[in-house]
């Protein structure tokens, strides 16, 4: 009996995986879109039985991308994307599940599956994000080997891209340096790219860390998924080290999406004229990074030297929560952190509203802010 009810149980929790595989193969359905699926029906299993003139009624959801909900066209696709994630120890993260990164989850673009294969917890109370450029110079090779060996005193989890350059030394650093590492890659797991780097896969994934990707098997490395990689790195991470970046280059676009998602940056400054240092001297210049000659740099600004059991004040104790209070204490749930936007969306209160409140409970020691626009229970 208790087997058939197990059964059952898995049996459901893959039907469900299929339709929430599925929703992203949907042509016209990105993950702004399909959140707004979601959430109107339900599921993602509840999109694709929802009757057609029910989903025309959402907003940016055009006739032609109904017809491909309605039609279920996607469906086997997704079950052999099922079966090579089963054959080839792949974990699917839904976005709504508890093994999403939650950092990530909070982005309103965030995608609503990624594929890892490895067994990291992506949740983790430090993550940093390590980029910059694929010319990387020994000046370079320098910084982000320091670095590195000294964040493993704060046992962090380093994120980054599994590119040439910055992104490998980042990646070898962590492993030398017994860190876990998570490689966000541009494409399917049927490869690895570049290909210098399949070895340097397999070490991660041997040593704990995880490779990461939003896309199916078969999706190759084209240019255009490389931006869409730099979104996940940048969303997943507490803060973002720029080493060294030329005046354009996917380092920076990585440090522009991470200001836009309230994430710390930071860059080594360089030599005045050095090509590889000017995209980090222009955006220390532009207030867009924090300036960083020292881990305790990084350290004083995310605020990791303060003593972690502080103690709340007493009238914590003695005090009672309003109404709108309570919502704001039970956005947090099981949580000790939390984002703003996840307070916002929890609560449904105005963000001046929400100001209010949170400045309050911070002064009553109920709370305490932390960089990112993320706040602490006490």
């Amino acid at each position: 009996m208790i087997n058939n009810e197990i059964n059952f149980y898995l049996c459901a929790m893959n039907n469900q995986l299929l339709y929430e595989v599925a929703l992203t193969l949907v042509p016209g359905v990105g993950d702004v879109n399909a959140k707004k699926l979601i959430a109107y029906c339900g599921g993602a299993e509840a999109v694709f039985k929802e009757k057609k003139k029910n989903l025309l009624h959402i907003s940016g959801i055009g006739e032609r991308t109904v017809e491909s909900i309605v039609s279920q066209n996607v469906l086997p696709r997704a079950e052999r994307e099922l079966d090579f994630a089963e054959r080839n120890g792949i974990r699917i993260l839904y976005y709504l599940n508890h093994d999403y990164p939650k950092r990530l989850q909070h982005c309103y673009d965030s995608p609503i599956i990624m594929y890892c294969k490895g067994v990291t917890d992506l949740n983790v109370s430090r993550i940093v994000g390590i980029v910059g450029t694929r010319n990387i110079t020994d000046y370079g090779k320098m910084l982000t080997e320091r670095i590195v060996e000294q964040l493993a005193d704060d046992k962090v989890l380093v994120v980054s891209g599994l590119a040439y350059g910055v992104d490998t030394y980042a990646h070898n650093a962590a492993l030398k340096n017994k860190l876990e590492t998570a490689a966000v890659l541009a494409h399917g797991f049927q490869t690895i790219y570049p290909p210098l780097n399949k070895n340097l896969a397999r070490k991660i994934v041997d040593s704990g860390g995880c490779l990461l990707t939003e896309h199916i098997s078969g999706v190759e490395p084209d240019r255009e998924n490389f931006p869409k990689r730099n979104r996940i790195v940048a969303g997943m991470i507490d803060c973002l080290i720029v080493v060294e970046s030329a005046a354009k280059g996917g380092a920076l676009i990585t440090a522009e999406i991470a200001n836009a998602y309230d994430r710390e940056v930071f860059a080594f400054p360089g030599k005045i004229g050095d090509i590889y240092s000017e995209g980090c001297n222009r955006i220390i210049k532009e207030n867009k990074a924090n300036i960083l000659t020292d881990i305790d740099d990084l350290r004083m600004i995310m605020r990791w030297n303060e003593d972690k059991k502080v103690t709340a004040k007493q009238m914590r104790m003695f005090r009672d929560f309003s109404e709108e209070e309570q919502k704001v204490m039970d956005a947090f749930g099981d949580e000790n952190i939390v984002y703003l936007d996840k307070i916002i969306t929890e609560t449904m209160l105005s963000p001046t509203k929400i100001a209010s409140i949170l400045l309050s409970l911070e002064f009553d020691g109920v709370l305490s802010a932390l960089p990112g626009k993320r706040y602490q229970k006490l």
